[in-house]
């Protein structure tokens, strides 16, 4: 079974940390771009950072030098690792993956920044 399972949102203070895990099952992970995406209230989904089959890796401006995309191929597991969380970072966040054989989505998390 294809299957993509987010963990780690939650509330958080401005200027606080969180890391986002995704794990993959049922798919060529090693094979697949990963891709953290958000969708905050009233708003269209977009996307926050991914990190290719070959490692390379790629940012929303809005979050470089805040948010740092790792993954372990082992574990199938990718991860987003957020610092100085920003009020504007609140959103559901979504873990996607891509290959040659489709397009696989996770159910999201949702991330709040709030004092």
């Amino acid at each position: 079974q294809v299957q993509l399972v987010e963990s780690g949102g939650g509330l958080v203070q401005p200027g606080g940390s969180l890391r986002l895990s995704c794990a993959a099952s049922g798919i060529a992970f090693s094979l697949s771009t990963m891709t953290w995406y958000r969708q905050a209230p009233g708003k269209e989904r977009e996307l926050v950072a991914s990190i290719s089959s070959g490692g390379r890796i790629n940012y929303d401006d809005s979050v470089k030098g805040r948010f740092t995309i790792s993954r372990d191929i082992a574990k199938k597991m990718v991860y987003l690792q957020m610092n100085s969380l920003k009020p504007e970072d609140t959103a559901v966040y979504y873990c996607n993956s891509v290959n040659n054989r489709g397009n696989t989505w996770g159910q999201g998390t949702q991330v709040t920044v709030s004092s």
